[in-house]
């Protein structure tokens, strides 16, 4: 399920940004017991035994992993995130590739749970990645009003930025060319 994000107003991107953090945190991801358990609550039920595998929401799976209850066996977050910089890296210089619209929640995730020497290393692409899209982004929005293609290229925060920079772009414009323009 994509909430058409598009559709928000840019004072909305908070909400927006929650939406997609909240639906995140939602998806079923698989999990392997590492202990029996039984657990009821709040419509939850689970009767799992040692080395079973069964699909659970990622906010429970996480809680789960963290009282070394489970192990997630979740898409390799490292090679999404490394493909989404990879084909940042070899796009040209005037074209955005696509990420998904909650990919800074993705990556965010990703680095929590990364170990220092990973996240270090990570960062480091990472700051170059961010570095080469504001600056696409910025080029982009002062010269035109965001198209639909675009928008599709776009993550949720990206998105507001992008309008942000474009409404700032128009009013330095008329403000420099005042009547003249």
């Amino acid at each position: 399920m994509l909430i058409e994000y598009h559709h928000l107003p840019a004072k909305n991107v908070i909400s927006s940004q929650l939406i997609y953090f909240v639906l995140f945190m939602l998806e079923e991801i698989r999990v392997t017991f590492r202990q029996d358990l039984k657990l009821d609550v709040v419509g939850f039920h689970i009767d799992a035994k040692d080395g079973d595998i069964s699909m659970t929401p990622r906010w429970l799976a996480k809680v789960l992993n963290k009282k070394e209850v489970v192990d997630i066996q979740d898409i390799d977050a490292s090679s999404y995130v490394s493909r989404s910089l990879n084909r940042e890296r070899i796009a040209r210089p005037h074209d955005l590739s696509g990420i998904d619209p909650d990919f800074y929640i993705r990556m965010k995730d990703y680095l929590e749970d990364s170990k220092e020497i990973d996240r270090e290393r990570f960062c480091v692409s990472l700051n170059s990645f961010i570095a080469s899209r504001l600056e696409k982004i910025a080029k982009l929005a002062a010269a035109s009003p965001l198209s639909p293609e675009l928008k599709d290229k776009l993550s949720v925060e990206e998105y507001e930025l992008y309008l942000m920079m474009h409404d700032a772009s128009d009013l330095f414009k008329e403000s420099v060319l005042d009547k003249y323009g």
